[in-house]
C-alpha cells in the first residue's frame, strides 16, 4: 500500500506541482487548500505525513498544526512546515506548534522527497 501525503497550501498551482512530484515518487496524495480542510482530511484519512503551508486563508498553518497535534487520532502524524517566510523565528514557531521540520519555499523536489523519506519509515 502506498504511503499517503496530505499537501496543504492555498496556492493551487503549488499543490499541483507538489502532487505531481510526489505521485511520480509513488505516494498517494491528498490535498487541502486551507486549515479547516487540513484538519478534516487529517482526521478522516490519517495520512502518513502532512506538508503544511503556514500562510493559509482561514487560519495559520501553526494553528492548524496545533489542532492536529491535540487530537489523539492525528497526534503522531509528522507535519513538515513549508513556507516562504524566512528567519529562524518561523522555524522555532513551527517546532513549538508540533511540526517536525521547516522547509523554506521554493523547495527543491529532491529535498522534499528526502525529508518525506526521513519521516515516513518503510
Amino acid at each position: 500500500m502506498a504511503k499517503s501525503v496530505l499537501i496543504v497550501d492555498d496556492n493551487e498551482h503549488l499543490r499541483v506541482i507538489l502532487a505531481s512530484i510526489l505521485r511520480f515518487s509513488g505516494y498517494e496524495i491528498l490535498e487541502a487548500e486551507n486549515g479547516t480542510q487540513a484538519i478534516e482530511k487529517a482526521l478522516s484519512a490519517k495520512p502518513n505525513l502532512i506538508l503544511l503551508d503556514l500562510d493559509l486563508t482561514d487560519m495559520s498553518g501553526l494553528d492548524a498544526a496545533r489542532v492536529i497535534r491535540k487530537n489523539s487520532t492525528t497526534a503522531s502524524i509528522p507535519i513538515i512546515a513549508c513556507s516562504a517566510w524566512s528567519g529562524k523565528e518561523w522555524r522555532e514557531k513551527a517546532m513549538r506548534a508540533g511540526m517536525v521540520d521547516y522547509l523554506q519555499k521554493p523547495i527543491p523536489s529532491e529535498l522534499i522527497k528526502a525529508k518525506i523519506e526521513q519521516f515516513i519509515r518503510p
